[in-house]
């Protein structure tokens, strides 16, 4: 136990030690400000007692007058955007103390363990982290102070916005995942270094020193944020000015709060370890599986729905289920099934359900930038209802797309259909096979070709609008700010061959459920999927690859001939 109180009690000396620097650099610029109003202040005196008189004197004192003045007009500019400006908040869901008490109860019993002060709030994120966020700038508390203003007044004529500001404790912020992965040991063990935190950040050096920099922090970003109209724009140049003094002094504090914030986990860790450490190692090993299972989650089944304008409302329920996947495919990950007869952390919410819709939605449009609420343009989906909602959906757009594109180039129909059977568009996958493997750079410019067209599609959807998390629940601020949805995109702009690829191999889905029977089902891990007879068939990705990239339909047809597809009848398309 000493060796633990000596580590804590470094990392938290060391966390002071950096806060303090922090203060220095403020009291710094404050007495840079107020030294030409100083040295202003002496001339005048040493000019009333006759040490300094003459025309130069006069001149000179009126000069450095006039500078004071300036610097210190720039000084209180500066001070007031930092005070003024509302630090980045992270986009999560609000949970309320009715809405978990059973976590809350937990949350309050670790930190008692651990002998800190209680979290004040606890909310979600859709991610695989956890971290402690103070939401106590001034900007917050004057917001709150203006809603509590509006409130009734107490029996002595008080209102409660008059009250004192007392220094909250941070929000826990916890990862959805997590709730639905994780045992409740497992999430109490993950939780304790966390939890641990907020004794270092109850420390009046360490919570001055966080909300300067953060202050700092929300003026540069509020310079930056860009405007509409050519006046707003004149009358934002002050402004700018102000933001480059503020990233000034947030580029001379940068080094010295990421050490700060290495000395408060340096402290909470070693704090922690006398609560669930042998837990902890394990659990740990759990979160690195979350994170996988949840990346795959996201970028192979909710952005194909996403892109359909449907967002999947379980999504944490689905990484359970990508994550049983897994570990029956993964050797390394047996016996992490054994677990899920264990409680898991998600019973510890009194609506399971609600909460995951929220963090659903709040994934989507975090990574997709997708509307804040539902419509006839985005709609949930549940999972029974992907294969048909999205992923044929998905199949028959794309080749309906495909097809547009090739009537806009003049291709002409497959041969053996002929020109007066259906009409000359024909939507046949023989006709994309045939057009494909004739070469002479037909693949380059059907590629350009969609890439155009899906551009287009994408313009005209619905755009979303900043704002708070709507649906979310709770009291939300504005969280979004100035900066374009969505803020974490998942995967950089496809190719146009990729675009292209993905078309063809939607094209080969249709034409096996419309002539070989085949359905459209969903794959924990790799998302939308083909299925023949309820198994999926031999990888399709490599067959539209050598098509598209080289013209060789060989593979294809091969692949065309093992399941059974008829190239030359028409599938239906959206």
């Amino acid at each position: 136990m000493s060796g633990t109180g000596t580590g804590e009690e470094l990392g938290a000396q060391a966390a002071r030690a950096r806060a303090l620097v922090l203060l220095r650099i403020r009291s710094r610029a404050t007495a840079v400000a107020l030294l030409p109003a100083a040295f202003a202040v002496v001339l005048f005196a040493a000019g009333a007692q006759g040490f300094a008189e003459g025309s130069g004197w006069d001149a000179v004192r009126w000069a450095v007058t006039a500078c004071a003045v300036v610097v210190l007009l720039v000084a209180a500019a500066v001070a007031i955007a930092v005070v003024r400006a509302k630090p980045a908040v992270s986009p999560t869901v609000p949970l309320s103390e009715e809405a978990a008490p059973d976590l809350y109860r937990l949350v309050r019993d670790l930190a008692e363990r651990l002998d800190v002060p209680a979290p004040s709030a606890i909310a979600l994120t859709p991610d695989c982290d956890s971290w402690l966020e103070d939401r106590t700038h001034p900007a917050a508390d004057r917001e709150a102070a203006n809603r509590d203003r509006s409130g009734p007044a107490d029996g002595a004529g008080r209102r409660p916005g008059r009250r004192r500001r007392v220094q909250a404790a941070p929000v826990l912020v916890i990862g959805s995942p997590f709730l639905w992965w994780m045992r409740v040991a497992e999430l109490r063990a993950v939780l304790a270094p966390v939890v641990a935190g907020t004794g270092p950040s109850a420390h009046p050096d360490i919570a001055a020193a966080r909300r300067f920099v953060r202050g700092l922090d929300g003026a540069v970003a509020d310079a930056a944020a860009p405007v509409q109209g050519p006046l707003r724009k004149v009358l934002r140049l002050p402004g700018r000015f102000v933001g480059r003094i503020a990233r000034l002094l947030l580029r001379s504090c940068r080094g010295h709060a990421a050490e700060m914030e290495r000395g408060v986990a340096a402290a909470a860790s070693t704090r922690a370890q006398a609560v669930d450490y042998g837990l902890r190692v394990v659990a740990q090993e759990q979160v690195g599986l979350a994170y996988a299972g949840w990346d795959r989650l996201l970028t192979r089944v909710a952005l194909p729905a996403w892109r359909m304008g449907r967002w999947p409302s379980r999504l944490d329920a689905g990484v359970v289920s990508a994550l049983t996947e897994l570990s029956r495919r993964d050797r390394l990950a047996e016996g992490f099934t054994t677990r899920l007869g264990e409680r898991p952390a998600c019973d510890l919410l009194e609506e399971p359900g609600a909460a995951d819709e929220a963090a659903s939605l709040l994934a989507a449009r975090l990574f997709h930038g997708g509307p804040a609420e539902t419509g006839p343009d985005w709609a949930p989906v549940d999972w029974q209802q992907y294969p048909e909602e999205v992923v044929d959906r998905k199949w028959r757009t794309e080749a309906a797309r495909l097809h547009r594109v090739l009537d806009n180039m003049g291709v002409p129909p497959a041969s053996g259909t002929g020109s007066d059977t259906v009409c000359a568009g024909v939507p046949t996958l023989a006709r994309v096979v045939e057009y494909l493997a004739a070469g002479q750079d037909g693949g380059e410019e059907l590629a350009a070709g969609i890439s155009a067209a899906v551009a287009r599609d994408e313009a005209q959807a619905p755009q979303p609008v900043s704002g708070g998390a709507g649906g979310a629940g709770g009291d939300v601020p504005d969280l979004w700010g100035p900066d374009p949805l969505p803020l974490f995109p998942l995967q950089p702009p496809r190719t146009g061959t990729e675009l292209l690829a993905d078309h063809v191999a939607a094209m080969v889905c249709c034409a096996a459920v419309d002539t070989a029977g085949a359905a459209p089902g969903l794959d924990w891990l790799d998302g939308p999927a083909l299925l023949v007879d309820g198994e999926r068939p031999a990888d399709l990705g490599s067959p539209v690859l050598s098509l598209v990239e080289d013209g060789d339909a060989g593979p294809l047809r091969s692949w065309l001939a093992s399941v059974g597809v008829r190239t030359d009848k028409p599938v239906r398309l959206v």
